[in-house]
């Protein structure tokens, strides 16, 4: 009985969703193609044995598409709730496999909004498998640190540090209580300078700060490393500064000193909302 009464109950449920849902996510009003998409993630977060699969999921990928922001923000805020849950992450490599380059596409969206939510969950995909983005894929937001808009940078930030400077091997209390060169944090700040020589904007050292200043602030503060890496020798076998990544370490050093003592974003940097369509 309670598996007939089960049947009973799902098949309400697809009547329910092939009658009005399969009609309404493509309805000519966003708000309700916005309702729509933002009631199927819940749907599948709550029942994801029914309704997390490829046959539901790809609803939320066509939707990403849609030409109203609100209704691409909430695809992406959907789909947020489902990669935080790791539980669920097998059950959406299809749909990432299938999806990724939209999700990628979308950090250049002409919304920040969307843009910014778009990185969130790159960042959440990236926590869930390492393999799943390609260096392309990382680079495409690596360079959004750069960006005039802070949350879109932050963002970024946010998605570099977790990608190139989380340290994810564990490591023995002797390592952690090491200071200047010999502390965690050297090969973490040279990291930071290779990245900022790669990236060659190297006008933008202070914009690179700002971006990582939220989620890195430890290791931005780390002076006492920085300073060690400047004037003291190399350690065995250790490769020195070349005098070119000592001047951008020196930059870095300057523009965290000048981050810590202003309290405010760059110049140039602000939260607008972008003006015109792109």
């Amino acid at each position: 009985q309670l598996q007939e009464n089960q049947d009973e109950i799902e098949n309400m449920m697809n009547a329910i969703f092939k009658g009005v849902f399969v009609h309404r996510y493509r309805d000519a009003i966003a708000e309700i193609r916005a309702i729509c998409i933002e009631e199927i993630g819940i749907w599948m977060k709550m029942y994801s044995d029914a309704f997390l699969n490829d046959s539901y999921l790809k609803y939320v990928g066509w939707t990403m598409h849609d030409k109203q922001g609100e209704v691409r923000l909430k695809c992406l805020t959907a789909l947020q709730g489902l990669y935080y849950n790791k539980e669920l992450n097998s059950k959406l490599e299809l749909f990432t496999s299938r999806f990724k380059d939209r999700i990628v596409s979308m950090t250049l969206d002409k919304e920040y909004d969307v843009a910014v939510q778009a990185i969130k969950l790159l960042t959440l995909v990236l926590q869930s498998s390492e393999e799943v983005l390609t260096a392309e894929d990382c680079e495409n937001v690596y360079h959004l640190v750069y960006s005039a808009h802070r949350p879109v940078a932050v963002a970024a930030g946010e998605f570099l540090y977790k990608k190139l400077f989380s340290r994810r091997d564990a490591e023995d209390d002797g390592i952690l209580k090491r200071r200047g060169r010999q502390s965690p944090n050297a090969n973490l700040v040279k990291t930071l300078v290779f990245f900022f020589l790669e990236s060659e904007l190297h006008e933008h050292a202070a914009y690179l700060v700002d971006s990582m200043w939220d989620c890195a602030t430890d290791l931005l503060k780390d002076w006492e490393c920085m300073n060690s890496l400047l004037l003291e020798e190399p350690l065995n076998g250790e490769e020195p500064l070349t005098d070119r990544q000592e001047s951008a370490l020196i930059e870095i050093m300057l523009c965290t000193i000048r981050q810590a003592a202003e309290c405010h974003p760059p110049v140039g940097r602000g939260t607008g909302k972008r003006v015109g369509n792109r």
